[in-house]
């Protein structure tokens, strides 16, 4: 079980050193040289409480969709390796739906629609289909978390990521053409879905502070919105940094 939870956390270590700049490397070890010797220690603190706030990154390739936001978590220390918590991010971005995002029975539908267009002689030359469209996407998650505190200033996380996602989104029209379209997709101006997700996530975070640190995270997850509209199931990874606080008794085993 040990190994597995190494190569897991070298995976994510992997993942989290591709996104990060050299001038955050350049920044981070100062911190880790602070107390060369210490570092290695075990650690004397596990506040029994955990609170996180930080900056939150989505990337939904399948979908050419990204969008930034808030990440808050909240958990509660078990065992010195054992957390269980809640997770909610919100996170905003713009994307131009084209026919190629669309199921193929919508891409027909509108293939049809434009040809006859064409036909008539009613579009310009060279006409292509696009539809700006604003997105707010929330997730909410609840689950164990496992960490290693082998080390005194740094501790490696994984959890699964379980839960449900809420998407909403703004279809803008351009034109009449689009704004045909936006009337034939979202009938009330926005389309809304609940759907459910289930990846993997996991990170690390740097202790600045005896109740302070510093934590970076990834999540890579699978979920299935929008399946009426869209072309298949979409792939996000969410990467996140910002300030964690632990409080409260302190956990020794």
């Amino acid at each position: 079980m040990r190994a597995i939870f190494r190569r897991f956390v070298s995976a994510i270590w992997k993942a989290l050193a591709s996104r990060v700049t050299m001038t955050s490397v350049k920044l981070l070890i100062p911190l880790l040289l602070l107390s060369p010797v210490r570092v290695f220690a075990e650690q004397d603190y596990v506040g029994r409480f955990d609170i996180y706030n930080g900056f939150a990154w989505f990337d939904s390739p399948s979908a050419n969709l990204t969008e930034r936001g808030y990440h808050l978590q909240a958990g509660v220390n078990v065992r010195t390796w054992l957390a269980a918590g809640f997770d909610f991010s919100v996170v905003q971005g713009n994307v131009t739906l084209v026919p190629q995002l669309l199921n193929p029975a919508l891409q027909s539908q509108i293939g049809g629609q434009l040809a006859a267009l064409q036909g008539a002689g009613l579009l310009p030359a060279g006409y292509r289909v696009a539809v700006g469209t604003s997105s707010t996407t929330q997730t909410f998650a609840a689950g164990p978390q496992w960490e290693y505190r082998h080390f005194r200033r740094v501790t490696f996380f994984a959890h699964p990521s379980i839960g449900a996602i809420h998407e909403s989104a703004t279809p803008h029209a351009s034109d009449p053409l689009t704004a045909g379209l936006v009337r034939q997709l979202a009938p009330s101006g926005v389309i809304k879905d609940w759907e459910p997700f289930y990846g993997l996530g996991g990170g690390f975070e740097l202790r600045v502070l005896r109740h302070g640190t510093v934590r970076i995270q990834a999540d890579y997850v699978h979920n299935d919105l929008f399946p009426n509209l869209l072309k298949g199931p979409r792939n996000t990874v969410r990467l996140s940094v910002g300030p964690a606080i632990q409080f409260g008794k302190n956990v020794t085993r």
